[in-house]
Formats: structure tokens, sequence, C-alpha cells
């Protein structure tokens, strides 16, 4: 024993290295599961190393500032510096390509619109409400005028983090706009002042019945305790994975997230793709007709956009009744903060420009635009392509990435694997603990007020009072080579109906306004 003792302490640090090395090698010509380690040993793991860290290799050395996707370098730095209220400009012109596809142009105006004394914009140059009222065309008993044209989209506690969905909430309130709580159910990290539309699909979390199918008891409950509640949205698809159900997995569902949810604990949960509360377009209607007669609420639809047939039926049924969602959100089939394969996030469903203006275009033909607040959902959150959006009849925007950037996400596109560095899209508590909900909030409510500010100087820019204003005519598209730029009503095919408006001050005054009724 004393001599084998003696031979190990003998042997030099660099024999130990090569020992570890021929013992790694062995290993790698033994096992068959990797080919390259197989064939080259130890040499083959610089492959799958430089492969894990490609990504991050890219953004920070490789690509340049307007290569990336699905938000570029340029994006990224506007939002970081909206949010920090540090200087967000560029100096010595563009470095976009303004020639290329899909590049956008504000038409502006000879004379900008001119801002006078009294005016809500010479004091408060980021008040900017939407111009339509949730609910007032059908009359619910608590109609909602949003106190801000950009929101936050739909995002579940559970998918963020509990300090993320705080930070975002109390930054809502700060910027005076509403907190779209996601499908995950309303959890105490969306209750901290903020306005929120309750956000459900087909899991019904939060509104749960025991086998798993919608109550409205739970609904009417959960509306009554939390008056904060301004507007219920039913989502139908969403851009990421439309037509596709999930599973959360029980080894995710804490006592906490069970008891939001209404879901046992450590038991795998199934979203199925279609919902139990109605199975066709009329008893969708119905179904919205119960909820809003119960609740007194505005009631709303959430889906990305392809086939239009039901949404005809739907704009039929809405024609003949009177009744119907008072708001629908459009989201781009481009995707989102919710992970999908990629044969859905690349293919299924319409991206946000074409499915909206096929969607608006039918509601339109209908007579039926005016009564309904469009809501669009899909990397809108910069002020030039909000403007391209309300030109084309968008009445609100909600942002998610953009708003998890506004608190710290760094696009590192591992939302789906609980181990988000920023502790932005992670249930790790040491993760986590990087968000400090007072900070963050503030800089998401900075980044809203800054998106502001420049929407209403474009808007003014443009010649207008307010974004609703926009037509379709003042904004115009790279489409091709032959006739470079198009307006937006040559390129889509429609004329945008035109938005009931007195001024900003008659905003200002509304009773429905930020859910003060």
């Amino acid at each position: 024993m004393d001599t084998f003792v003696n031979l190990i302490s003998n042997i030099s640090w660099w024999l130990w290295i090569i020992i570890v090395l021929v013992i790694i090698a062995i290993r790698d010509i033994i096992q068959k599961k990797h080919t390259i380690s197989h064939n080259f040993p130890i040499v083959g793991h610089f492959r799958y190393m430089l492969e894990k860290i490609g990504p991050e290799l890219r953004q920070y050395l490789v690509a340049n500032n307007r290569e990336e996707l699905p938000f570029n370098r340029i994006e990224r730095g506007w939002i970081y510096a909206s949010a920090k209220k540090e200087n967000n400009y560029e100096g010595f012109g563009t470095d976009r390509d303004i020639y290329a596809h899909q590049h956008i142009f504000i038409n502006n105006a000879m004379m900008p619109y001119k801002v006078e004394d009294n005016h809500p914009h010479a004091s408060d140059k980021t008040f900017l409400p939407c111009a339509k009222v949730m609910g007032a065309y059908n009359k619910r008993r608590k109609p909602y005028r949003p106190g801000s044209v950009i929101n936050v989209s739909a995002m579940s506690f559970g998918s963020l983090s509990a300090k993320a969905v705080e930070s975002l909430n109390k930054g809502v309130k700060i910027a005076g706009a509403y907190h779209n709580t996601g499908e995950g159910g309303l959890s105490p990290y969306h209750s901290y002042g903020g306005d929120v539309v309750f956000h459900f699909g087909t899991g019904y979390f939060g509104v749960r019945a025991a086998d798993g199918g919608f109550s409205m008891e739970k609904m009417v409950q959960l509306v009554e305790n939390n008056p904060f509640i301004r507007a219920i949205e039913v989502k139908l698809s969403q851009g990421a994975k439309p037509g596709k159900g999930g599973v959360l997995p029980g080894a995710k569902i804490t006592p906490q997230i069970a008891e939001i949810r209404g879901v046992e604990v450590g038991k795998d949960v199934l979203s199925p793709p279609n919902h139990k509360a109605f199975s066709n377009v009329p008893e969708l209607v119905d179904f919205i007709e119960a909820i809003a007669d119960k609740t007194g609420l505005p009631v709303g639809i959430k889906a990305a956009i392809g086939k239009l047939e039901q949404w005809e039926e739907l704009a039929d049924i809405m024609v003949k009744t009177g009744k119907g969602p008072d708001f629908i959100t459009v989201d781009g089939g481009e995707g989102g903060t919710g992970a999908a394969p990629p044969s859905f996030a690349d293919h299924v469903s319409l991206p946000w420009v074409y499915g909206f203006g096929d969607l608006y275009k039918l509601f339109q033909s209908k007579g039926l635009s005016e009564r309904i607040v469009f809501i669009g959902s899909g990397k809108l959150g910069f002020p030039a392509k909000a403007a391209m959006a309300f030109a084309m009849g968008a009445d609100c925007i909600n942002v998610a990435r953009e708003a998890m950037m506004s608190i710290g996400c760094i696009q590192a596109q591992v939302c789906h694997t609980n181990t988000c560095p920023s502790g932005v899209a992670t249930q790790n508590k040491w993760l986590q603990n990087g968000i400090d909900p007072t900070l963050k909030s503030e800089r998401l409510a900075q980044y809203f007020k800054t998106f502001r500010k420049e929407f209403i100087e474009i808007t003014h820019a443009a010649g207008y009072e307010h974004p609703c204003q926009f037509k379709m005519t003042d904004i115009e598209v790279n489409v091709d080579d032959h006739n470079l730029s198009k307006e937006l009503n040559n390129t889509y095919g429609y004329e945008k109906t035109v938005v009931p408006f007195n001024g900003i001050q008659n905003l200002k005054d509304c009773q429905y306004l930020g859910g003060k009724a």
C-alpha cells in the first residue's frame, strides 16, 4: 500500500494531464453516442464546445449591427438606451439599407402639427391613450380606455420569473399602461397596482374547473376580488404555435404555480389545441357574451391569422346579432416568447403585417371596424413600426420581447430551458436574484414613455395630433425592385376606416381612461 501511495505521489502534474487525456480518449473511442468524439477523440469535444457557444460568438463578435434576428443589435440598443433614459440617438446618418425590402417610410407634412400652450402634450410629452374605448359599442357595464397605446403583451408567470412579472406590473402602473397576464393565471406578482387584462387559453388556468374546463364561478370571483382587472382576453391561438397544444411538466409545477393555475402539484397538465367551452363560432360568441354579462368587463379574443372562413362567419354573426368581441388582438405568426417547434414558428400562420391586413379588410367590408378595438402584437415596439400598424388600422400595440429587454433580457434565446442568464424567463432562484423590481420597473416605464414621446413626435411630424389619424397613404414600404416603394393602401389593397377623434384633451377627460370608472 505504501509503495502504491509513493508511486502516485511521485507522478508529476504533466503526467497526470496525459493520464486524464488518455482516459478521455479511451472513453471517446468506446462510446457510440457521438460520432465526432468517436472518430476524433478529445479534439471532437472542441466542436461541441464551439457549437454550444456559437450563438454568443455570433451575437457579440461576428454579426453586424443590423444582421441578427429576431432583434438586431441596433434595435436592442435602442430599447436598452430608452429604458435607461440614455442617449438613443444615432449620428452621421442611418446605417440601415433604406432600399431593402419592407423598409418603412413615413411621409412627413410640410407643416408639422403645432402644440399649443394649453395642449396636454405641452406639459406631458408622453401622454398617449387609446383613441377607442373597449366595450363602448356593446355597452358593457365597465368600459375601458387603455391609458397607453403601448402595453405589455401576454406572458405568464411560470414562463417568466416572479421578479420579472413584478417588475412589469409595477412598470405599467408608473407608465399608465396595462399588463396582460398571459394564460398562466393571475399571480400575486400581477397585483402591484397596474391595470390588468386577464388572459386565458385552453388550459383555463386561474378559472379552471375540476374537469379541466372553464369555470364561470371562478371567473366572476376573480374579477370581484381583483378590481384592477379591466378586460378579459380569450386566446384562440398564438403566433408561436397556432393550433398546437402543450404540456406543462409536473416537475415544473410548484405549490405556488399549482394554486395560481388551479392544477395539482407534480402532475403533468395538458393544454389541448381546442377549447372545451365552445367548439364553433356561434358558441364562441355566446361564450364571450356570457363572460361579459357576468363580469361587466369588455371581452376580446387573441389569435394568429391564417384561413379567413371562420373569421368571416364571426363577422357575419356580429353584423346579424350586434354581439361579439369588444377587441381583437392579432398576433404575428413570426412567434414571440412562447417556445415552439421551428416548423410552427417558421411556417404556420401569417406574419403580423399580412395577417392583420387580411383580417382588418374583412371586418371593414362588413362595417365592423369602428366598433372593435384592434390590438397589434408582433415586433411592433418601435415608433416607426407602430406608425405603420396604426396606419393599417391598429388602435393599440402589445409588446412582449421588447418589454423583456427593457428589464434586462439579452436575447440569449434560452427561454424554454429554464436557464435564462438575465433571470427574466426562468424559475431558478439564483438567476432571479439579479433582478431588482424597483429598478427594472422604472426601466419598463421609461421605455414606454420614450416610445410614446418619439411616437408622438413622428405623429406631429406627419401633421397629426394622435396616431389614430394616420392614413395608409402616410406610410410607404419597399415592395420590389420595379416599383420600389408603394403606399400601404396600394400594397395591401384597402383604405383604413377613419377613427372618430375629438382631440387629446377629450381623451384625457374620458371617464373610462385607465379604468377610472
